[in-house]
């Protein structure tokens, strides 16, 4: 099956690619064991159920008469259910072909995992008899629905009243390189770093049909940071984004997950406003009332748990889902306020090297020459929000003129590396450059380690900001910021306090536990005046605050840095000025 799919279809796009490697990635994949390669999460029977009538794929309507895709049916999580309510609506609507003919054309399901599809279609074929319908009915039925294939490559005829389902989770590290090729040739939206789901959903989009409904449940990245904007233009453009339902913190799935999913119902009609629920509690009689409620023709008053907001699908912006006094306090911000790097800050990270265990190690003990190391800020140095170095350090392989030093030069550090260099020169840049074989992933620039600076971690449930004097160089787990007119001590005040948060909470997506990504991207969003505007006795009280680490004083110096109104103060969540 996998092989006639492809020879019907690997001839379009960017051309014929070298079908025997395609061909055999997407083998090893269909025959992958473990959960994680084939991005495998099991979703609960309530939360199907919720996002089925979201779509509006109820048994009161006519389903015998529409088409519903599923690109990734797995275990049957979507696919049963959805069975069941197509025969339940065909007997309800007394169809007069035969279950074969009016049922025929109604389901198309895909799964790329042999093992599981075989699994998942003899679950099917023992619902079907349970419902009454004769073996070869169940069995043929079976065969016009399902199909065992790679969704991204399969030809699919036609379009789709309902597009449905999980999308699988797998990051671009696990697809085979020929087959990630064959994907970015043809879809726009794998960029950057983009899991598989991104591609997924743009061909679930590209198969809607008018007035079509995808419903979809999957990590919410996609929505704010760099790899989803192609996305999110696509849906801006051509696409109302009709529903969204934060799930951060409920149990969605089967197992566990860290980054927590939202789901979405994005329709193929004129853009328009978007209703917002937060975070519903996973029981049916709670998801139902509210799936009522984000589907009505008009919101009961008061609104409860379901929010409208205008304009959230903006171009490839993020998409900005808190409340209308949130968004409007960040709106203000962002009209009246310059962005931290154009006043003068830089944002970035620390270190990578490729092989911590050889590039890193206690300072006094890298038997190297002296200009050859450097002290290294990590981010145990910083759990106590001061900084403690604990003596380590890095070694730099790089000259200050540019490029790497000569080991003829550095008799110890040539030594040092040599007893190290199956595990230096395995890495994967290292393989790319054989004669580079020695640097480190990240360039290391010396300067950086004698300018002060501050120190963000990446995954804090608030800002972590430390100061550090202009001793040590960052590693790879921590972000820093530095600063050419801020005194970086009032900088600090405005890093810890309340408004910096909101900025990271709108732009990031959330981890387990509450947890906020505090990256780059993100902090480069937050505003910040002209150091120049700033009165001296408010520099002086915000960098008092900071040394002291009085939340409260840096949340009162900041509202009045910014102005912020009593109702602003009350979005954030602290006292007024």
């Amino acid at each position: 099956m996998i092989h006639s799919q492809l020879a019907l279809d690997l001839d379009g796009g960017s051309g014929i690619p070298d079908f025997s490697k395609v061909s055999a990635a997407i083998e090893g994949l269909s025959k992958a064991t473990g959960a994680e390669a084939r991005g495998a999460v099991f979703t609960r029977t309530e939360v199907v159920n919720f996002i089925l009538d979201l779509a509006g794929y109820t048994e009161d309507q006519p389903l015998h008469t529409k088409r519903l895709l599923e690109p990734s049916f797995g275990g049957g999580d979507f696919l049963l259910p959805v069975v069941g309510r197509l025969l339940a609506a065909w007997r309800t609507a007394q169809g007069t072909g035969t279950a074969l003919d009016d049922l025929g054309d109604a389901i198309r399901a895909v799964e790329l995992h042999r093992e599981t599809y075989r699994a998942t279609r003899t679950a099917l074929e023992s619902l079907l008899k349970q419902e009454g319908l004769a073996s070869a009915t169940a069995a043929a039925l079976a065969d016009r629905w399902l199909s065992q294939g790679d969704f991204l490559l399969a030809p699919l005829a036609g379009h789709f009243d309902f597009v449905v389902g999980n999308p699988p989770y797998v990051r671009q590290e696990l697809i085979p390189a020929p087959l990630l090729a064959e994907y970015r040739s043809r879809y726009q939206t794998l960029y950057d770093r983009a899991d598989l789901y991104i591609p997924f959903i743009e061909r679930s989009l590209s198969l809607l049909a008018l007035g079509g409904n995808l419903g979809f449940i999957c990590a919410d990245r996609w929505m704010k940071n760099r790899y989803g904007g192609p996305l999110r233009r696509l849906v801006a453009e051509r696409f109302h984004l009709k529903i969204h339902v934060d799930m951060v913190d409920t149990p969605a799935f089967h197992s566990e997950v860290i980054a927590y999913p939202a789901i979405t119902i994005i329709s193929r009609e004129a853009p328009g406003v978007t209703r917002i629920a937060y975070r519903p509690a996973i029981d049916r009689i709670t998801l139902a009332t509210l799936a009522e409620a984000l589907r009505a023709s008009d919101l009961p008053k008061p609104a409860g748990a379901v929010r409208e907001l205008t304009r959230v699908a903006h171009g490839s912006a993020p998409w900005l889902l808190e409340s209308s006094d949130q968004m409007a306090l960040i709106r203000r911000l962002e009209q009246e306020f310059p962005c931290l790097e154009d006043v003068g800050c830089k944002v970035g990270i620390g270190v990578a090297t490729g092989a911590d265990h050889a590039f890193i190690g206690a300072y006094n003990a890298l038997d190297v020459e002296p200009d050859r190391k450097l002290r290294l800020a990590t981010t145990q140095d910083i759990v106590s929000g001061d900084m403690q170095w604990r003596g380590q350090g890095v070694i730099n392989p790089f000259a200050d003129t540019g490029g790497l030093v000569d080991l003829r030069d550095y008799p110890r550090l040539r030594r040092y590396l040599e007893a190290r260099r199956a595990a230096i020169a395995g890495r994967h840049c290292a393989r790319k450059a054989p004669r580079n074989w020695y640097r480190t992933i990240d360039r290391i620039t010396p300067a950086l380690a004698s300018r002060p600076k501050l120190l963000i971690p990446d995954i804090k449930g608030n800002a972590h900001v430390v100061f550090e004097g202009g001793e040590l160089y960052p590693h790879h787990n921590l972000y820093y910021i530095t600063a050419d007119e801020w005194d970086l001590r009032a900088l600090q005040a405005v890093l810890l306090s309340s408004l910096t948060r909101f900025f990271v909470a709108a732009y990031s997506t959330q981890m387990r536990g509450g947890f906020l990504r505090f990256q780059a991207q993100y902090l480069r969003r937050i505003r910040l005046p002209d150091w120049t505007v700033v009165p001296a006795t408010l520099r002086l009280e915000l960098a008092e605050a900071a040394i002291t680490r009085d939340l409260n004083a840096c949340n009162r110096a900041v509202a009045r840095l910014y102005g912020l109104s009593h109702e602003e103060c009350a979005v954030l969540g602290i006292p007024g000025k």
